[in-house]
């Protein structure tokens, strides 16, 4: 398996970019979910001049219809934080599951036990690939209706309606906890039992399977194509986002992002809302021969 580790190697800033990792939420789209004109014609701009770009997003296959206008050449993105590898060709809720890294569901089962134990109040969602479950006390966060309401024990229990189908990631809300401490109290209780991350402003912890996240999902697309860390560019705002901007050649923090973000990456750019991606995407452009 490659590592998504970032090991010393050959200056990157020697060797031109040959693929753009880019982050959706509070990155690549503004506040108001949309892709800007001048965004939309940088990204255009990229695949011309044989750069491929990746969307690389904690949000399900079936939520990536705001950027399905904008898939070029290969189609595909990263999505649920790296448990999958999705083709958009087909358009919305078409879309075809290239490459599946599931969390298995005594891990998950484990996970919500240690974490109920840790943090009394937590409640649970599970997101699988084409469903997305909820215990009745989980808050209404999210952009569609659950299709079932149940304890996360019996969501992930093998009588389930949808216990054939792969668990891609369990979410874990808190009302009281701040979300980084959230963060780091799940990541000590679970251990390595499954990876903890987070891409909301809220107490929403995002729980995949060990050793699945973005860069590690990544760092298998790239290769798959023959492309080193060294020749990625990636861009992040978010703790979901730090593996990926500390694996890549070149990492851009947003203006917008948060303190772990911009510890992570190796530059920063302007924020979501001005557009931060393109402004790096022309420079890119321009310093090519």
């Amino acid at each position: 398996m490659t590592s998504a580790t970032r090991q010393p190697e050959t200056a990157a800033e020697t060797l031109p970019p040959r693929l753009i990792a880019t982050d959706l939420d509070g990155t690549l789209l503004r506040d108001d979910k949309s892709v800007s004109p001048r965004t939309v014609a940088a990204l255009a701009a990229a695949e011309e001049a044989g750069i491929e770009v990746f969307f690389v997003t904690g949000r399900p296959a079936r939520w990536m219809d705001v950027v399905s206008d904008h898939v070029h050449g290969h189609g595909l993105a990263i999505c649920g934080n790296g448990a999958a590898v999705v083709d958009l060709h087909g358009g919305p809720g078409a879309h075809r599951f290239v490459k599946v890294r599931e969390l298995a569901r005594e891990n998950a089962l484990d996970a919500v036990r240690l974490l109920r134990e840790a943090a009394p109040g937590t409640v649970y969602a599970v997101e699988q690939t084409y469903g997305f479950y909820q215990e009745p006390a989980y808050p209404k966060l999210h952009m569609e209706t659950p299709d079932s309401l149940a304890p996360a024990e019996e969501l992930l229990g093998p009588d389930h309606q949808a216990a054939a189908e792969p668990v891609l990631k369990i979410l874990a809300y808190h009302p009281d906890i701040d979300p980084d401490a959230f963060l780091t109290l799940a990541r000590l209780a679970i251990g390595e039992r499954a990876s903890v991350t987070r891409s909301s402003p809220s107490a929403l912890l995002e729980i995949s399977g060990p050793g699945v996240s973005k860069a590690s999902t990544l760092a298998l697309s790239c290769a798959e194509r023959g492309i080193s860390h060294e020749q990625v560019v990636a861009f992040g705002d978010m703790p979901n986002d730090v593996e990926m901007l500390t694996w890549a050649g070149r990492s851009y923090a947003m203006g917008n992002a948060h303190p772990d973000v911009i510890a992570a990456a190796s530059g920063r750019t302007v924020a979501n809302n001005e557009d931060g991606v393109a402004v790096v995407i022309e420079q890119l452009l321009a310093e090519l021969p």
